[in-house]
């Protein structure tokens, strides 16, 4: 019998704009009149090629060409059916009472020495104990974090429902799982993962519990060793319809990797010319700070040539590869195109300039529902453990350090400044003690009482501001909240207000600028 996939697929692409696609109704269409289970299959494997959502009732249709929703509410815990696939391959590695004795033990201890060697910058070694407990102990932070920064993206229609992702050093698939939960039932989820360690046997697990039009594929290999040429089997052209990617993840990776700077790198070759790299690191200090001194060397790096975008364009328009003459330079981005963009948190509102000061900038949201697999892990805890803290192996918190990359020169504020009404950080020594007025982006939830920042509690609310231009850091300091100033408290992380009459002052202390906000200040949020 012939291979019946070339039928089924010249029949959908002539049904995909006509009717849904029944496999009831192609089998009957298909040389050698094919079971329609085989045509479903087929149509399943064919269906990121040919752009297919499968249906609940069994008909595939062409995927929404809208973007995807912002979600904007509050991830509130892990869902259950990825709780349950978890203690599931726990039951299946240690028995059923894994968290008791001497596998509960076993665990334990696996949590807290890769704790210790994190802290102390060690590198971390991910055998099949370690890929457990880091699945117990992290999962949950960082399936949530990767949400709340999608929502940056979607807010802005930047997040296609056909998205086509590839996950550098996936681990055991926090952001993965977030990634998949955050897309609405009708996307299209082509996802490459990048991980050679013992955690992509965790991913696989829980990748097996996504959605019917999420396509996955593990790579068991090193970012390093990755070849994207590979995937189609001949040359890569990140350009090319199909080929670049839409999103390229980096999550608590690139303060592991010997060159991070190298394979961020390499990864941005990968992207698709409207595509968005998503770098991600934990929230305390080193790994936070070195992840804004990757961003800042990457970028206004030239990766491609912009008539890449031309290309792209005009495959998208011809479907071939021949782009119209002079159009690369088209379209507000200019000469950007191609070259490494900040689009967002961190923002450069001053055209020319970039910022140099040590920049520990994180975000902060609510905390999770405690997940079971913690909690039981937690409780069974021997008594008599004199290391044990309580909560030690309890970990809801969502802090996180992030940075969106884009080659299409979009930033998510785009706003030109000029000194003539507006103070500029780079120049804040000639304004100490004066009132001023300025623009800066809120990069920091309140650090009042953080005992990181050597504050102490119930001090004065106190946030990171930048404009893009500073070499050192710069702080507003609520000194007088008021209906006038209330923006400061009200704005979220990364946006932008405009400081009338704030005070400027140098703090000797923290070798940083303070921006008095009190009764004279006036601080309005810029949409």
């Amino acid at each position: 019998m012939s291979d019946p996939r070339e039928g089924v697929r010249s029949n959908a692409k002539y049904l995909r704009n006509v009717r849904p696609i029944d496999p009831e109704e192609i089998c009957t269409y298909v040389e050698g009149d094919p079971h329609p289970a085989v045509v479903r299959q087929l149509l399943r494997e064919e269906a990121v090629d040919l752009e297919l959502i499968e249906r609940d009732d069994g008909t595939f249709v062409p995927v929404d060409e809208n973007p995807v929703p912002a979600r904007s509410r509050p991830v509130e815990r892990v869902p259950r059916a990825y709780e349950r696939r978890l203690e599931e391959l726990l039951v299946d590695r240690y028995g059923v009472d894994w968290h008791e004795g001497a596998t509960g033990d076993l665990l334990r201890s696996t949590v807290r020495r890769f704790k210790a060697s994190y802290l102390d910058r060690r590198p971390v070694e991910y055998d099949e104990d370690v890929a457990a407990g880091y699945a117990v102990y992290h999962f949950p932070g960082y399936y949530a974090a990767i949400q709340y920064v999608l929502d940056d993206l979607a807010h802005q229609g930047l997040l296609d429902r056909s998205l086509r992702v590839l996950d550098v050093g996936a681990g055991v698939g926090g952001p993965a799982i977030g990634l998949c939960e955050y897309l609405p039932d009708d996307a299209l989820l082509e996802y490459h993962a990048i991980e050679p360690s013992a955690a992509a046997d965790v991913l696989e697990e829980l990748l097996a519990e996504t959605g019917r039009n999420v396509h996955t594929t593990v790579h068991r290999t090193t970012a390093e060793a990755f070849d994207p040429a590979a995937l189609g089997g001949g040359d890569f052209d990140p350009a090319a319809p199909g080929d670049g990617f839409d999103l390229v993840l980096a999550c608590n990776v690139l303060s592991e990797l010997d060159d991070p700077v190298a394979v961020s790198r390499s990864m941005l070759e990968t992207l698709a010319p409207d595509g968005t790299m998503l770098a991600m690191a934990p929230a305390d200090k080193h790994t936070s700070v070195q992840l804004r001194e990757v961003e800042r060397e990457l970028e206004d790096e030239r990766i491609f040539d912009a008539d890449a975008i031309g290309r792209s364009d005009a495959n998208a328009a011809t479907g071939d590869g021949e782009a119209d003459d002079g159009g690369a330079e088209t379209g507000s981005a200019g000469d950007r195109c191609g070259r490494v963009t900040v689009y967002g948190p961190a923002v450069r509102l001053w055209p020319n300039d970039r910022p140099t000061d040590r920049c520990w900038s994180f975000d902060v949201r609510p905390d999770l529902a405690v997940p079971t697999v913690q909690q039981r892990l937690e409780e069974a805890t021997p008594d008599d453990d004199a290391d044990h803290a309580p909560g030690e192996f309890v970990n809801v918190d969502v802090q996180f350090s992030y940075s969106l990359l884009r080659l299409d020169g979009a930033r998510r504020i785009d706003l030109s400044l000029e000194t003539s009404d507006w103070a500029k950080m780079a120049e804040m020594d000639r304004h100490v003690t004066n009132r001023i007025d300025l623009v800066a982006a809120k990069l920091s939830r309140s650090l009042s009482g953080d005992a990181t920042d050597r504050r102490d509690a119930g001090a004065n609310p106190l946030f990171k501001v930048s404009d893009g231009s500073e070499d050192v850091a710069h702080y507003a300091v609520l000194t007088n909240e008021t209906a006038l100033n209330r923006s400061l408290l009200e704005a979220d992380y990364g946006e932008v207000c405009s400081f009338e009459r704030a005070l400027a002052l140098w703090n000797d202390d923290e070798g940083a600028y303070n921006l008095v906000v009190d009764e004279e200040t006036v601080v309005d949020r810029i949409a």
